[in-house]
C-alpha cells in the first residue's frame, strides 16, 4: 500500500486531486491497456484502476524494486 501511495505521489504531481486528467498517468495508462484506456473520465478511471488491480499491485511491486536497486547503487 505503501509503494501505491509513493507512486502515485511522484507521478500525480499537479493531478493529484484529478488523477484521470494527468498527461503522464493518461499515458501510462493507455500504455498500460491499451486503447480501454483512452479519454477516461473519472468513473472509468476509477473503474479501470478496480477492474485491473491485480495487475497494477505486480506493475508497483516491479516498480518498487527498480526503486529500491536504483537506490542501492547510488554513490
Amino acid at each position: 500500500m505503501l509503494s501505491a501511495l509513493r507512486y502515485y505521489w511522484i507521478t500525480a504531481k499537479g493531478y493529484r486531486l484529478r488523477p484521470w486528467q494527468s498527461p503522464y498517468l493518461c499515458w501510462r495508462m493507455e500504455t498500460f491497456f491499451g486503447n480501454q484506456a483512452a479519454n477516461l473520465d473519472a468513473r472509468a478511471f476509477f473503474r479501470l484502476l478496480w477492474r485491473e488491480r491485480a495487475q497494477l499491485q505486480r506493475f508497483l511491486r516491479w516498480a518498487e524494486e527498480r526503486r529500491r536497486e536504483q537506490r542501492r547503487r547510488q554513490p
